[in-house]
């Protein structure tokens, strides 16, 4: 999940995010020892599953 990274170069700051959503996300999921998949089906989108381990009691 790599910084500023943007897939469609035509998205602006004005007309969509900075990039950063996703590197927070793995950054504040890894400081949680959890995990991020993402699985991608190109011309459908995709679905990102974030996985954190239980609280203990």
């Amino acid at each position: 999940f790599e910084r500023f990274y943007r897939t469609d170069s035509s998205r602006t700051r004005e007309s969509g995010g900075s990039g950063l959503g996703l590197s927070i996300v793995a950054a504040l999921v890894a400081a949680h020892n959890g995990t991020v998949d993402v699985r991608s089906t190109p011309g459908a989108g995709a679905t990102f599953r974030v996985e954190l381990p239980r609280a203990a009691d």
